[in-house]
């Protein structure tokens, strides 16, 4: 039952202020016009101030467990990437295949599948795209198909996990799914959509993939072992990675959220790389690092919470879902495939972060239908594989590709919007259409 607040402001239908306020962010944060924290916190700010809920009810619709394990992770991150360990795979990855140029793609975009699912996407291109526009300036080839194979990778990766992808943390701390559960569930079907989409990319651009001789030999000349920064650090880094990583997988045996995992492992990390410092260098460090945590991201999520914890409130989103539930016919089969389908073209037009954070509440309003939270699997299943692979569709669909897109605007080598979405809408709607399958056998069949 949800529970309206009776005074909004000049005796306004709540639901509507809600609903007004959700469409206008999500129109102006698609216009790519005003930075998208600011605008969520601003859309969360009204629904407060126009009574649509109360302050409590806001901070209640905050969800801690998206927000405790995306902070804890871009620490860790932040403290790792100090070492050089993400160029020093990216350098000695182009070395071991000689140069070549589609060796090269095929493998980089592997080591962004990999890193994007037990980082995250975001944080993977950021270490990446850099190192590859290095490469491929001295191959003297556009970048381009490396880019763009690169965005799609991370994409795929970041679908198989429950850090890999934003969306994928918002449906499992939901949902009550461990990371366990996506290694399981959602981890087995990635490693074919990468092998099909790498067959396909081929065939766009890998057979025209050509470098001279020479510039395969300045590629070869390039030493990982200069990446490499601190070696200490990288140890420890490693250490702590690896802890986190394997206290996702027993977390959910032991009663305890990726969040506290991610945040402790932060604040050991953090004590780790200044053990022995005086307490000034130790304090001059922290601010540092506390400086690379992506805050937008962070107060984006806060904002989007409490918008979407607000058009809930009114009753809209229960309405949504009986009224998705009528044109299903209440049949999961037709649920899932629906939820997949349109949660893929949604997240290939918008921003799949906001969709996803409207289509959480719809389906757990679905519970009754179907049994039961615990009959809703399939449908998180559904949406997370139609949201994160959704991405892929154009350069607006993950934050991912946007961090690309400007990577690539600065080096000189512009990534046209429709050039993009020219090449990645099919490829993303064959991937789903391989999830639909997978989806059918494995769960609704």
């Amino acid at each position: 039952m949800h529970e309206t607040v009776n005074h909004v402001i000049f005796g306004l239908d709540p639901t509507w202020v809600a609903v007004s306020l959700l469409l206008i962010v999500y129109v102006v944060i698609m216009a790519e016009k005003f930075n998208r924290a600011v605008l969520s916190l601003l859309g969360a700010g009204m629904m407060i101030l126009c009574g649509v809920i109360t302050q409590e009810q806001a901070v209640a619709g905050i969800d801690f467990n998206t927000i405790g394990l995306l902070t804890g992770m871009m620490v860790i991150v932040a403290i790792s990437q100090k070492t050089g360990m993400f160029q020093f795979v990216a350098i000695k990855s182009a070395k071991m295949v000689k140069g070549d140029p589609w060796g090269i793609l095929l493998v980089l975009s592997v080591v962004t599948a990999v890193f994007s699912a037990f980082l995250d996407n975001v944080t993977t291109v950021l270490l990446i795209a850099p190192v590859t526009l290095l490469i491929t300036d001295a191959l003297n080839i556009k970048p381009y198909p490396f880019l763009f194979a690169q965005i799609i990778a991370s994409n795929i990766g970041g679908t198989a996990t429950l850090i890999g992808d934003p969306p994928n943390i918002m449906i499992g701390s939901a949902a009550g799914l461990s990371f366990y559960d996506f290694m399981v569930n959602i981890a087995p079907i990635t490693p074919l959509i990468m092998l099909v989409t790498m067959i396909v990319i081929w065939f766009m651009f890998g057979k025209n993939l050509h470098a001279t001789e020479e510039a395969k030999a300045l590629v070869m000349q390039f030493n990982e072992h200069d990446a490499v920064k601190n070696v200490p650090l990288l140890k420890k880094s490693l250490f702590v990675l690896f802890a986190v990583i394997s206290g996702f997988t027993v977390a959910h045996s032991f009663h305890l959220q990726p969040a506290s995992i991610a945040m402790f492992g932060a604040a050991l990390l953090l004590v780790l790389q200044t053990w022995g410092e005086d307490l000034q260098s130790k304090d001059h460090a922290y601010e540092g690092i506390m400086a690379e945590v992506e805050w937008t991201t962070i107060f984006f999520f806060v904002g989007l919470f409490i918008i979407v914890t607000g058009v809930e409130h009114t009753g809209v989103i229960e309405m949504l879902a009986h009224k998705t539930l009528e044109l299903t016919g209440g049949d999961l089969n037709a649920t899932a495939g629906a939820i997949l389908w349109v949660s893929a073209v949604a997240s290939a037009l918008i921003d799949n972060i906001p969709f996803v954070a409207t289509m959480i509440p719809l389906i757990e309003n679905m519970a009754p239908t179907f049994g039961g939270t615990e009959h809703l699997t399939p449908l998180w299943w559904a949406l997370a594989l139609g949201a994160c692979l959704g991405g892929n569709g154009s350069l607006i669909g993950a934050s991912a590709n946007l961090i690309v897109a400007g990577f690539a605007q600065r080096a000189g080598h512009p990534i046209a919007f429709l050039q993009f979405m020219k090449h990645a809408f099919g490829l993303m709607l064959m991937s789903i259409a391989i999830a639909h399958v997978y989806l059918y056998f494995r769960y609704l069949s």
